[in-house]
């Protein structure tokens, strides 16, 4: 036989106070003055039944449940949005909440059964920032995308490089995030004063990555670096020059973006940028909440310096 399931008014009766007591401190429920002391009693004694609410009784309460819904590119990857989830996820089991993450690019109908069955205390669109005419942002200049794309080629530019190409994926992009990102990344040189970028498709293959390379290296010489629309696409330019038997950062800088899993373990390691997307994840989780995000502590990017830039 299963065990019997802790209720509430065994936590009640196991730290001597009131169910209600019980649900003002387990809901965070502002505007009680309940003591420092009667708090931490419940807290402990929830965690010793291994007290758990009900899911179903607590949405038809609160008019939703404590599950927040984050929608996301079904083909978005990279350590920024691994680092996104992980963020939200710890923020919201520290309030009691759930993270659900589901595919935007699914079929509506999956989406639409998801928020019924599930009534999200809020949903989060990962997707809306990159769709066109997107409005109500500073454009991410601040510490967006565009931020992120500045913080990538002024590194460059720092460097004494003004001719730069930027590595893409082949074929059409893959995202609306991705095609915003290769957007940021002209604008951002403009901004730095740089000379318009070369843009060059670095393909699957060795040989596609080595002709593709070659062809730069021949038709575009006052090119000095290379940055990635993201590190794959560095990764494959380092993969091609080594090919050819030219050297990083010596022959062309190399630089990434949004710091994947290999790019410390490639040789010469990948120079790129990393996304402080943890912290993003934290506010925002706060913000879905309806709290207070609080204030940046630390750069919302950086330069991971490294051999290859």
């Amino acid at each position: 036989m299963a065990a019997r399931r802790a209720t509430l008014r065994d936590v009640a009766a196991a730290s001597g106070v009131s169910p209600t007591t019980v649900s003002f401190v387990l809901n965070r429920t502002p505007g009680q003055t309940i003591s420092a002391a009667t708090r931490q009693r419940v807290e402990e004694a929830a965690r010793e039944l291994d007290y758990v609410p009900h899911g179903t009784a607590r949405a038809l309460r609160e008019g939703s449940s404590r599950i927040v819904l984050l929608l996301v590119e079904d083909v978005a990857d990279g350590g920024a949005l691994r680092s996104f989830i992980a963020g939200m996820r710890s923020e919201l089991e520290e309030e009691g909440c759930a993270l659900v993450v589901h595919a935007a690019g699914a079929p509506a109908t999956a989406t639409d059964r998801l928020l019924a069955g599930v009534r999200p205390r809020a949903v989060l669109d990962l997707t809306l920032p990159y769709a066109p005419g997107a409005e109500g942002s500073d454009g991410g200049w601040v510490d967006g995308l565009a931020a992120h794309s500045l913080t990538q080629l002024r590194h460059l530019a720092e460097q004494g490089h003004e001719r730069i190409a930027l590595a893409l994926p082949p074929g059409a992009p893959r995202s609306p995030a991705l095609e915003a990102r290769r957007s940021t990344a002209h604008e951002a040189a403009a901004r730095l004063g740089l000379e318009p970028l070369v843009e060059v498709r670095i393909g699957e293959d060795a040989v596609a990555a080595q002709g593709a390379v070659a062809q730069l290296t021949r038709t575009s010489p006052q090119v000095t670096a290379v940055a990635g629309l993201e590190d794959d696409s560095a990764l494959r330019t380092l993969a091609a020059m080594a090919d050819l038997a030219l050297t990083a950062p010596d022959d062309l800088a190399v630089i990434g973006f949004d710091e994947s899993r290999h790019s410390a373990l490639w040789r010469p390691a990948l120079t790129t940028v990393r996304i402080e997307a943890e912290t993003f994840g934290r506010r925002a989780a706060r913000v879905s909440l309806g709290r207070d995000p609080g204030e940046w502590t630390v750069l919302p990017s950086s330069v991971v310096r490294r051999a290859t830039a």
